[in-house]
This record gives structure tokens, sequence and C-alpha cells, in this order.
């Protein structure tokens, strides 16, 4: 479930103040003398061009040539331009390659192989024995298959349509090719103790072959079938006898992507135009049964209740305030797309089923929309925020980027304000302000406000209903004559009505499955709701006919009772009004109070322990290779307790502080008071310590002091993105340097960078490593991988020295690093394998006086 609520920022006066200077800013734009001289130009060029081109056919008719002189010339012309054209394509597609070589590479590499998820993520692990066990076993899922197709879903397929009566399964054969588990993952200090969290990337690339006769005449089928996916299974709750799990969870957290080769007569669905449209209709059942909120099921012990297994109350609510973008892609041209103009872009946003659409700022690479969303989180780690933005035209969008975040890092910050780089496109990115909201069961914390924002969350499990007549008329005419017609009395045998439910608060109507042919319908589905205002906003219930929307009873439940019940929920039967005298619906409704989250408090070392870590700066003899940790500290002595808190509370509240653990039972590193430009050193899997920048001795600009831009810049060197494992069987250690965001930029045109790593304590230029250069980039990707022959056992006793340094032509007396990291193998667990972000910090940087 989630809202949107577009941003005020004042009252009715300053709304009205803002559109009249803004319409005044538009009239006088659209009268500049630029706008007018732009007109004039595109004018005449096309005045130009028509002469260009008529000019020659009345001379041709003037001097008497033959029409055919014209024809031929014009043949000619346009075999220039298609030739031209061509010869510009094919030039540009080899600039493109040369520029982007590595990139390119990559994606057709990953598009053509699609290599299993264990290759391109360390932490997802091989499971190779699992798909051996499936093609044993695949020949007798097959015959389970085709015999719970044949006596459950037949039937319920017959009993849907009365066109559907003689629908049969001829033939099911689920193939000789096995469904196929490309890489699994294992969650376990994220999660509570007595759960086991396993996300499965699956594909099932099948010979399938299935034929169905709709009449005599009428058949379909299928042969052949794609689907890929990730499957998230939940083991829980995990107890002290047999099974040892007392139930299995199992559900799509993004919904999966199906391809599928039609026969007979719904050979049509294969066409261009229905093919998307009848493997999104198959998806969307899908995701009814199996994708987030929706989940199936298994208990193992009679203790479970399925319903809270089937619907538990979310994580939380994640308020997403879409702000800004910058730098995008200009997509609209003028004069016949010789002039570059701007764009019209827009934003998408998308949490599971759940999407919306901001509003369209019109010719502009830098919109602003201010807007905020709210969205159900019900797994954090794994839902993603789908950020993706488009330029708006006629025909078809163009797209300007993407991004994608897991929202289990917005839970663990509580709050984020970041720009975010968009993927896909060459630059571009849009500024978001995310917010994490508990959700509590305190009604002292309710906070209405008048902003348009939700105040509460609103959960309803809609379990079963009884008793349901099978239209309108059968309890009216029940009502009317205190007995039931002849007709009705007749109908009495006959099946139930094709009943579903219908729940509204306000204006957000939501609807749950169609149940046929029965008058006591169970449902089993849950729904979430935004509350704004709890003491006049109440739930209806409406249960429907299916077919002819008549109304078959209703439930008002006002939702200032559930602020006054037990735990603020209700379960029990609920008896239905405009329905027959024993019609009742059974469901749960549970209320909770949205809370906004603090971010958690940064670990700050006492001034006891800084003490005994910090040594004494040496003024004037400090050597560089015999004292590398000091040149990355002061001493205690040099700086005020006083100041040295508020330098320290200046550098945690910085631009950097989003990004902190990123696993549970993480640790933070100890920081260095260096100076008060000083960043804070941290990271989840590793801990720095101060002589990180011990290997910088042996660069010629190492006694250098740094350049004036980064003495003086306050804020973030970037961040470096590493993968660190070992593979036993080769006995070496790999490091990948994947990339690095957010860089310095150390010119207008970006950053010429590259990254250099030194295994400690080997420190010589023998055991130099260095990426290649990427040029004129803040966000450079390197996708460089480097081995290190050693034992696992030497492995763990090393330190990876890391830095990200400026590549000049010319020799300066300035040092050219603009961010550095240390990594202890000894705190990682390198066997399995890390993957992280890590934050770039200058340790030795010190402010001139």
């Amino acid at each position: 479930m989630a809202s949107a609520t577009p941003m005020r920022p004042g009252g009715p006066a300053q709304g009205a103040e803002t559109e009249k200077n803004l319409s005044i800013h538009g009239s006088a734009e659209k009268l500049s003398p630029s706008s007018v001289n732009h007109m004039l130009m595109e004018f005449l060029i096309y005045f130009g061009r028509a002469m260009f081109v008529f000019y020659p056919v009345y001379l041709t008719a003037y001097l008497g040539f033959s029409i055919s002189w014209v024809l031929l010339c014009m043949l000619m012309i346009t075999w220039w331009g298609k030739n031209r054209q061509w010869k510009d394509a094919r030039i540009g597609t080899a600039i493109d390659f040369v520029d982007n070589e590595t990139r390119v590479i990559n994606t057709e590499l990953k598009d053509s192989l699609q290599m299993a998820s264990w290759v391109q993520f360390p932490d997802v692990e091989r499971v190779q024995w699992v798909n051996k066990v499936l093609e044993q076993a695949w020949p007798f899922f097959g015959m389970y298959m085709e015999k719970l197709l044949k006596e459950n879903i037949q039937p319920a397929i017959r009993l849907s349509s009365s066109a559907l009566k003689t629908f049969t399964f001829t033939k099911v054969h689920f193939g000789h090719r096995p469904l196929k588990i490309t890489g699994i993952k294992s969650y376990t200090h994220e999660v509570d103790q007595r759960e086991v969290v396993l996300d499965l990337n699956i594909d099932y690339d099948s010979d399938v072959d299935i034929d169905t006769e709709v009449k005599p005449a009428i058949t379909a089928g299928v042969k052949g079938l794609k689907f890929q996916g990730m499957l998230r299974v939940i083991l829980e709750p995990l107890i002290g006898q047999a099974p040892l799990v007392g139930g299995v969870t199992i559900f799509f957290i993004r919904r999966p992507t199906l391809q599928i080769n039609w026969t007979g007569m719904t050979n049509i669905l294969d066409s261009p135009a229905f093919s998307s449209m009848s493997e999104d209709s198959i998806i969307d059942i899908v995701a009814s049964l199996m994708v987030l909120p929706n989940r199936m099921c298994i208990p193992l012990i009679d203790q479970v209740k399925v319903d809270q297994m089937r619907f538990p109350l979310p994580r939380g609510v994640v308020r997403v305030h879409v702000l800004e973008a910058k730098d995008l892609l200009a997509m609209d041209t003028y004069m016949l797309g010789l002039k570059k103009g701007k764009s019209d872009p827009y934003a998408t946003l998308r949490v599971g089923n759940r999407h919306f659409k901001t509003k369209t700022i019109s010719n502009t690479l830098q919109p602003k929309w201010n807007e905020v969303h709210e969205f159900v989180v019900h797994e954090a780690p794994g839902q993603e925020l789908e950020v993706e933005l488009f330029d708006e035209d006629t025909d078809k969008d163009d797209f300007l980027g993407k991004y994608q975040l897991d929202l289990g890092e917005v839970k663990r910050e509580k709050e984020m304000d970041q720009w975010f780089p968009l993927e896909g496109v060459q630059h571009g990115e849009v500024h978001l302000k995310l917010q994490w909201l508990s959700l509590k069961a305190d009604s002292s914390l309710l906070k209405e406000t008048n902003d348009g924002l939700a105040c509460a969350m609103l959960a309803v499990y809609l379990d079963n209903a009884s008793n349901l007549p099978k239209d309108h008329s059968e309890f009216s005419s029940h009502h009317k004559h205190g007995k039931h017609t002849k007709a009705a009395r007749l109908t009495k045998k006959h099946s139930g009505p094709n009943s579903l439910v219908e729940f509204s608060i306000d204006k957000d109507v939501q609807k749950s499955k169609v149940v046929y042919a029965s008058k006591d319908p169970t449902f089993e589905e849950g729904f979430t709701f935004f509350v704004h205002n709890i003491n006049t906003q109440q739930l209806i219930v409406q249960v429907k006919e299916h077919e002819k929307k008549t109304l078959l009873g209703v439930l008002n439940l006002p939702l200032s009772r559930l602020l006054n019940s037990s735990n603020m929920a209700l379960d029990q039967r609920f008896s239905l009004e405009r329905s027959g005298a024993n019609s009742q619906i059974k469901l749960k409704a549970t209320l909770r109070i949205l809370t906004v989250e603090k971010p958690p408090p940064k670990i700050i070392p006492s001034s006891s322990s800084q003490a005994k870590q910090q040594t004494p700066q040496n003024k004037q003899g400090a050597n560089a290779s015999t004292s590398a940790p000091s040149s990355a500290t002061v001493s205690s002595n040099n700086i005020p307790a006083a100041s040295s808190s508020a330098q320290l509370a200046d550098s945690l509240n910085g631009s950097s502080e989003n990004y902190l653990s990123h696993r549970r039972g993480s640790f933070l590193a100890s920081e260095t008071l260096s100076s008060p430009s000083n960043m804070r050193r941290f990271d989840s899997h590793s801990l720095l310590s101060d002589n990180s920048i011990s290997s910088s001795r042996f660069d010629i600009s190492d006694r250098a002091s740094y350049p004036e831009a980064i003495r003086n810049h306050k804020g973030s060197f970037g961040e470096i993105h590493l993968t660190v494992k070992y593979a036993s069987l080769r006995n070496k250690l790999l490091v990948l340097v994947d990339a690095c965001r957010n860089l310095f930029p150390c010119s207008e045109n970006g950053t010429d960078s590259y990254v250099r790593l030194y295994l400690l304590p080997d420190q010589t230029w023998r055991h130099r490593k260095k990426t290649h250069i990427k040029k004129r980039t803040l966000n450079p990707v390197f996708n460089d991988k480097f081995e290190f022959d050693m034992s696992l056992e030497e492995a763990q006793t090393r330190k990876l020295d890391v830095a990200v340094k400026n590549n000049r032509m010319f020799h300066t007396r300035e040092r050219n690093d603009i961010g550095m990291v240390m990594i202890d193998f000894s705190q990682l667990d390198i066997a399995k394998g890390v993957t992280e972000w890590y934050e770039l910090t200058l340790p030795g940087l010190r402010t001139s006086n």
C-alpha cells in the first residue's frame, strides 16, 4: 500500500505569490530577445532549406529539362543521406566502444552468457547439489503437477465461466529440463534468531508440453516456458522438537519474468501485440498469490497460526521525498535534430506491486518535484525502492536513468538525504530523502498533521464469510415477507454466489479475489491502508456479487474503535448489514501508529581510549617511513576537549553519515582527530587503523602538501566498492576493484582517477598494484581484478591499503591522493567473501593556519 502527497512549501497566500512570480517570470522569458532571435533563426533556416530544395525544381522546368533529371538527383541525394547516416552510426558505435570498452564487453558477456548470481556476488553460494536433487526428482514432480492440474485446477477453471464447462487438460508433461537454482543467499545477522531466511535465484528454461481442450473444436497449449525470479523462503519458528521448523513461508520479493511459447488457438498470443499482454496477465495472477505482500504458507505443526504466517504485520513504512534531479540527458531536439533541447522529465517509484508517478516538469534538465510518497515495507532487507526517470513524449517516453535502493539500508540508517547517481545512462543524479517509520501500538504517539501525510497504518486480514445470500433479491424478499419465495426455495439447492469483498477508506479502494459458487467463501487475504485522521475516517467493507456487482452485505468500522481496543486490534466475526439474517464476515483489523525514528547514535570512543591510541606528533623531524601512524594522528594535548568534541560532532553530522554498518553485529572503527576537517573512518566489515597512508610514502609527492581545494574541502571524498574473496581451490586471494562514486572533483571536467593497492606489509614498487585510469568522471567503473598467491592463514594476517589517486600528466609538488582506506582481513570472513562500499578519507590531512 502506498500513498502520495505533494509537498506544499507554504500557505495559500504564499502559494498565490509564488504563482504570480512564476507567471511574471514566464511572460518575461517568452518576450526575451534571445527567444525572439531563436525563433527568427529557426525561420530563416527553414526558409533557406525550402529554397534549396525547390529552386532546382523551378530551374529545371524553366530551362526545359526532363523531369527524370530531378528524380535522378533526388534519388542520389537520398542514397547519399542514407549512406552518410549509416557511416555515422558505425563511427559512433566504434567511438563508443573505444571509450567504454570494459563496460560494453561486460554487458555483452552478462547478456550472452547469463552468468549465475554466485559468479557476480560473492555472498551468494553455489548449490549444485540441490540442482542434482531436482534433476533426479523432476519426473516425480511432473507426476504430482499432472495430478494437481487435473484434480484441482481443472474443476476451478470449469466453475469460473460457463464457456469453460468442458475445459480439460489432455496432456501434461513438464519436460526433461528441470528447474535450476543458480544461487542461494542466507541471512543470519539481519533476522530474528528463531528464523532462517533464504533467497533462491530461480531459472526455469523448460521444454514443457501442456495441451488443453476448451471445446471439441478449440485446443490450446504451451510448448516451452522461461521463468526467472528470486524466491524468498522463510523457515519459522525454529522449535526444539521435530520437525525443528514450525512452518515454511514462500514468496517472490519482486515480480518474476516470464516468456511463454503458445500452441493451438493460443498461437495468437505469440504475436507482438498480445504476447506482453498474456504474459503480464499470468504474472499478475502469480503476483496475487506469491509476490509481496502475498505469501504461500505451509504450516508444519498445529500450534502455528496460518493467518499470522500468511499476513504478518509489515516491518515498517518508508517515506520517500522525491525532491529534484540534476544533470539529466537532453532528449528533445529542434530544427530536424540539428539542435539539442532539453527534456520533460518525470519519475516513477515502485516498491513491490505499488508504484507512483510524479508530475512532469517541462523543458528542464534540473527538475524539482518536491513530492512525498509512502510505501509499506514487508521485508527489509529484501524489498527495493526502484526509481526510474523518463522524458515525456507524445509517442514513446525516453529513458533518463534508474536507481535501486535496498530498503534494509533505510531501516538501518532511519533517515537518508543524499544524491543518488542514475544507472543505465551517461550522467544524471536524483535527490531523495528517505525516512523509516516504525509501527507502534501506543496511542500516545499519535500525531495528526495537516500536510497530507499519514499518521497511522491499518492492516486488515480477511479470513472468510458465512451464510451469504445468493443475490440481493433473496434477502430483500425474506425481509419483506418473512419467508423465502418459491424461486428462492427452488434455488436453495443450487450453488452460492460468486463473491468478492471491497474495502475502502475514503478514496482508497481495494478488492479481494473472487470466490466462485460458495455461500461460505474463504479468502485469506491481507490489505493495508494509510490513515490520516483516525477520529473521522472509517473502514467500509462491502461484499458484492462478482458479475452483477450487486451488494450482498455491508460493514462500517470506525477507526476510533480500534484506537480504544486492546493492542489496537479487533479479531472477530462481524454481522453484515443489508444481508441475510445470519450473514457474517470474519476479519482482523490492526491499527498501528507511524513513528519517525531518529538515526542511531554514532559510537564515539572515549577520551581515555583515544589518548592510549594516539601517539605524540613530531612536528619537526617526522619521517614518513618510520612514523606513518603519527602522520594521521594528533596528540590529545594539542586539541582542547571542548573543541575536539565540537569538531567530532560536526564530522558526524556531515554529508557522508548515511553509510554506517551494513549488517548487524558490525563495528565502527576508531576515529582520529587529525584536524577539524578530518573525516570519520568506519566501515561495516573493516577495522580501519591510522597507518592506512603508510604505503603512500613510496609516492613521489608523499611529503608534499595536499592541494588547497582538498585542504578546504569539508564534505565526503567519495566511496569505493571492493570485493574480497579467498579462492580455496586456487589458493589465491582475489581483490576486485569494482567502482567509485561521488569522488572529489579535481577539475571542472571531473577527475582522472585510478586505484593503487598494497597488501601490507609488502610495500615496495614490485608489490604495487594499480588499475587503469578513468578520465573525466566522478563515478568511475574499473572492474579490475588482482590476485595474490598465499594461504588462507597468511591472508587473514594481512591488511589491504587502498588509495584512490588523481592522475596528472605533469609532476607537481602537491599530493595526488583523493582518498584512502585500510581493510584488516583478520576482521573479515574472506573465505565467504565480502562486497562493500568503503568510505574514502584522508587521515593525514591538515588545515593550514
